[in-house]
């Protein structure tokens, strides 16, 4: 049975809320650890998704629900800075971060703080890794070239790729190894995070290669390897007990399957492939307790809503609904999931709830 290496998730990955306080300079706290990867929504409102990381800067922003290239975001507030176990935020005059009486959430990854020079591939890559928790944040320069290739310092494969143009628009563009019918398939086809669709299909986008332990190719898409371009990439390594990356079938039932973790999961993110319906999101810190329902959509600027019910297991997690967006009958979903407390659950271990 595989084991895990991980002692405490919440060293890598933690979810937190707070209540904005319309202040100008205020820290957000309770993270745990400085995070270099930071994904901030208002549960309250329509404001987009913030993702913000340590290598960009604090102050350069993407948005996970539309196509836009980096911001330097002064109107609607953003993050001035990450401190030891947490962030500091501008309000702004728009409600992204900190409005008044309104409610947030942060998704928070640890990489490695400053950013080294990586040569692994035919592109220099800088990179941030947590190669413990098989996370890292690699910013690059594209060159338009078939079979071009980038350092992620992982030291094993991404299991799962979100990557963003930042000096131009265009979509985000997903890798996922659970895409297709086989395995082998997914090195040909792409998911966009700020997109409802079913993935799409064509070799100039990964180069028809799948990642390896060290780099990740690029193919002549200009979604993933514009000429001149300037791109970062946020790169996932399944760790055993601490993260895992699949797929499953939709079964159209309130008694949905049962997807194996090994773990209670703290996060977990879906996407029905092989059709068009939302991203969603459910977590841990929303929802204390079964059934988990608040769910957020990356690629909408919507509010929190509560409509999607899922169980959060001991070693997994079990859909209550039958919502297009994780549950529909006869449709291929992947996920991505990172644990409330590490372990490994075997799969004939009988559940429990929360």
């Amino acid at each position: 049975m595989a084991y895990t290496t991980i002692s405490k998730s919440n060293l890598h990955f933690n979810t937190i809320t707070w209540t904005g306080n319309d202040s100008a300079d205020r820290d957000i706290t309770g993270v745990g650890f400085q995070p270099d990867f930071l994904w901030i929504k208002n549960r309250s409102q329509g404001d987009f998704h913030m993702l913000q990381d340590s290598v960009r800067g604090a102050n350069k922003v993407l948005y996970s629900n539309t196509t836009d290239g980096e911001d330097t975001d002064n109107t609607n507030g953003h993050v001035n800075y990450f401190t030891s176990g947490g962030f500091n935020v501008d309000a702004g005059a728009s409600g992204n971060v900190n409005e008044n009486s309104e409610d947030y959430v942060a998704w928070c990854w640890k990489a490695g703080g400053a950013a080294v020079s990586n040569s692994d591939g035919s592109i220099t890559s800088s990179v941030s890794v947590n190669e413990e928790a098989g996370f890292s944040v690699v910013t690059w320069t594209g060159n338009a070239t078939a079979g071009a290739t980038v350092g992620h310092g992982l030291g094993k494969a991404p299991a799962c790729i979100f990557l963003k143009g930042r000096s131009f628009e265009d979509h985000w563009a997903v890798y996922h190894k659970g895409i297709g019918t086989s395995l082998s398939d997914s090195n040909r086809k792409l998911l966009k995070l700020n997109d409802s669709g079913s993935y799409q299909t064509s070799t100039s986008y990964w180069n028809d290669t799948s990642p390896t332990a060290s780099v990740f190719s690029l193919g002549t898409d200009q979604r993933t390897n514009k000429n001149t371009g300037t791109f970062v990439a946020y790169c996932w390594a399944e760790i055993p007990g601490y993260s895992k990356f699949g797929k499953y079938k939709g079964n159209g039932n309130t008694d949905g399957a049962c997807v194996h973790l090994g773990f209670r999961p703290a996060l977990v993110i879906y996407k029905k492939s092989s059709g068009s319906d939302n991203w969603e999101m459910h977590d841990n810190k929303r929802d204390t307790d079964n059934p988990v329902i608040r769910q957020l959509f990356p690629n909408t600027d919507g509010n929190e809503s509560s409509s999607s019910f899922v169980d959060f297991l001991s070693n997994g997690f079990k859909h209550r609904n039958t919502n297009g967006n994780t549950n529909e009958s006869g449709y291929n979903y992947i996920y991505m999931a990172w644990a409330e407390q590490p372990g490994v659950t075997p799969f004939n271990t009988l559940p429990s709830a929360r």
